[in-house]
C-alpha cells in the first residue's frame, strides 16, 4: 500500500508539472493549444477520478503535501469534467471538515464548480475578465461581505490577490 501511495503521489506530481508547462496554451489564440490544454486536463481529470475510486481525497497525510497540491490544482482545471469537478469537491469538503485539507484550496475549488455550474461564487476567487483595467469576479453571494469569507479561510483581501497580478 506503501509503494502504491507513492506511485500515486509521483504521478500526481507529474501531472501538476505538466498542467504548470502547458497552462499558457488554455487561453492561446490558436485553437490547436487550446485544445492540448482540454485534452491534457481531460485526462489528468480522469485519471484523479480513479485515484479518488482507489483511495478517496489524496490528502497530504496520504500522498505527501506537494501530491496533495497537485490533485487540488488538477481537481480546479476540470473544468469540462464537471462530475469528477463535484465528486473532488465533496471529498476535500469532507477531508477539510476532518482537518485533512486546506480551507483556502477548497474555497478555490468550491468557487470554480460554482461558477462552471452558472451559479454564484462564494469567495470571489474566480475573474471573468478585466473591466477598466482592472479584475471583475464572476458574479458572488453577497459581495458586501466577500472579503470577510476570504479572510475566515485564508485569503486575503480581493483588491491586496488580484494586484499581484499582471492585467494584460
Amino acid at each position: 500500500m506503501a509503494s502504491d501511495l507513492a506511485g500515486v503521489a509521483a504521478e500526481l506530481n507529474r501531472m501538476a508539472a505538466a498542467d504548470h508547462r502547458a497552462t499558457h496554451r488554455a487561453n492561446s489564440p490558436d485553437p490547436a493549444e487550446q485544445l492540448a490544454w482540454r485534452r491534457l486536463t481531460a485526462q489528468h481529470a480522469d485519471r484523479l477520478d480513479e485515484i479518488m475510486d482507489a483511495h478517496g481525497w489524496p490528502t497530504a497525510e496520504l500522498v505527501g503535501a506537494d501530491a496533495a497540491r497537485a490533485a487540488w490544482l488538477i481537481a480546479q482545471h476540470a473544468d469540462r469534467q464537471l462530475d469528477v469537478q463535484r465528486r473532488a469537491l465533496r471529498l476535500m469538503e469532507q477531508a477539510a471538515a476532518d482537518g485533512t485539507a486546506d480551507p483556502r484550496d477548497l474555497a478555490f475549488l468550491r468557487d470554480r464548480t460554482l461558477v462552471n455550474e452558472g451559479r454564484k461564487q462564494i469567495y470571489g476567487t474566480q475573474i471573468a475578465g478585466v473591466q477598466d483595467g482592472a479584475p471583475v469576479p464572476w458574479p458572488c453571494e453577497d459581495p458586501e461581505h466577500m472579503d470577510d469569507r476570504r479572510t475566515e479561510v485564508g485569503i486575503p483581501p480581493f483588491a491586496e490577490y488580484t494586484a499581484q497580478f499582471p492585467l494584460a
